[in-house]
């Protein structure tokens, strides 16, 4: 596995740990914290770093967390795990359930916290013979996209050569990881639209300009401009989660509000989206009677993973966890990930932790999201061997 554990090690070192963290992640479950607010989450991951002997930084991108391990002479590898939980009302039942109403652990951030609380375990004890640094980002405020760019401004990815990070997967069995080697995730933006129109009685519309109606034609008319005005090949997702408009029953309304996001994986055309959405949307409502602004936010770019470096993590999760126990995705995702933005100018990959349990497991951001505890050891596991091996690799003594 490396030169400072074998493969039987680290595995009997995650095992024996297994205990301990699942009650850590179910403290976490029962304990969430919205983006930005992660302060007891920040105090618990900075309290059992410091009692490892890790030199801890905390407040790093506001309620980050930064640790590192080992010697400053030598190559430089990072860890990301993100902290934060989602507004989401919890219906799964389970005793550790959230206890704070609203909020809830339904994209599996607490999985993500404890394995990489998991990986400090097992790397501590080996400080002084790591033929370099290790650093672990805790990051906040995933979920928003804000927190990766709050750490790397605070300078948590100066120096770093190779970055790893991981993320549940409800679509693979626990004990099973997923790798992918180029586009993980998808660019990612925000869309408002604010569509203009003139009030009026609900009983005379064509004394008015009906924005509700404009509204909805703006809906489906994005969604049928996709399919014929741009390359099927590259897939482009609009989707609107929120709309707002209206005063009464009886009154014809004269401002909606549409918010959405939109998702593509090709980077050159996410680039031209936001003028190509604008100009559609203005031709929408101007053949209605109305009119409209548009405002576009880049919320994250899409997740690029190295090809050396996915290599190496599925070597080490073959040799840990079998060869059956790891595939090869064939798919990316339109999913978000501003670990993207940690990743900017730096060797890094994402791979992908699967945690459905026998029944199954309800999709990422599920009031009912439910992952397997057999998962953790599992994160711990491959990360842990992936951060040695990428250090016994990189060892300048070793190339001698």
């Amino acid at each position: 596995m490396s030169a400072l554990l074998s493969s039987e090690q680290i595995r009997a070192a995650a095992l024996a740990q297994r205990q301990d963290l699942v009650a850590i992640r179910r403290h976490l479950h029962a304990h969430p914290e919205l983006s930005g607010n992660e302060h007891q989450t920040a105090a618990l991951v900075a309290g059992e770093l410091r009692k490892l002997g890790w030199r801890v930084q905390e407040g790093v991108g506001r309620t980050g967390v930064l640790a590192e391990l080992g010697s400053a002479a030598g190559p430089l590898v990072a860890l990301r795990v993100d902290m934060d939980a989602l507004p989401v009302e919890e219906r799964t039942g389970l005793p550790f359930a959230s206890v704070h109403q609203g909020l809830m652990h339904a994209c599996g951030h607490d999985i993500h916290t404890s394995v990489g609380l998991g990986v400090a375990r097992i790397l501590a004890p080996l400080a002084p013979q790591l033929p370099g640094r290790v650093r672990l980002l805790f990051q906040p405020a995933e979920e928003t996209a804000q927190g990766a760019a709050w750490m790397r401004a605070d300078g948590a990815m100066d120096g770093v050569d190779a970055l790893f990070g991981v993320h549940v997967f409800p679509s693979l069995a626990a004990g099973t990881i997923g790798v992918r080697s180029g586009s993980l995730t998808a660019a990612a933006g925000e869309l408002e639209v604010e569509v203009l129109g003139e009030g009026g009685h609900g009983a005379r519309p064509h004394q008015s300009t009906d924005a509700i109606w404009i509204a909805a034609r703006v809906v489906s008319g994005l969604q049928e401009a996709i399919s014929r005005r741009l390359d099927a090949l590259h897939p482009v997702v609009v989707s609107f989660g929120r709309i707002e408009g209206g005063k009464a029953f009886n009154v014809i309304a004269d401002h909606v509000r549409l918010l959405g996001t939109v998702r593509c994986l090709d980077l050159e055309l996410h680039a031209q989206l936001p003028l190509w959405i604008e100009e559609t949307v203005h031709a929408i409502c101007k053949g209605y009677g109305g009119e409209a602004r548009v405002r576009y936010r880049c919320i994250s770019p899409p997740v690029h993973n190295d090809p050396e470096l996915t290599q190496l993590v599925a070597d080490v999760a073959t040799d840990l966890l079998g060869r059956q126990q790891v595939h090869w995705l064939e798919q990316p995702s339109l999913g978000a990930e501003d670990f993207a933005e940690l990743q900017q100018g730096t060797r890094a990959t994402m791979f992908r932790l699967g945690v459905a349990g026998p029944q199954g497991c309800t999709p990422l951001h599920s009031n009912s999201f439910d992952a397997d505890e057999d998962s953790l050891a599992v994160g711990v596991q491959v990360l842990s061997g992936s951060l040695l091996r990428w250090l016994d690799q990189a060892d300048p003594r070793r190339n001698r």
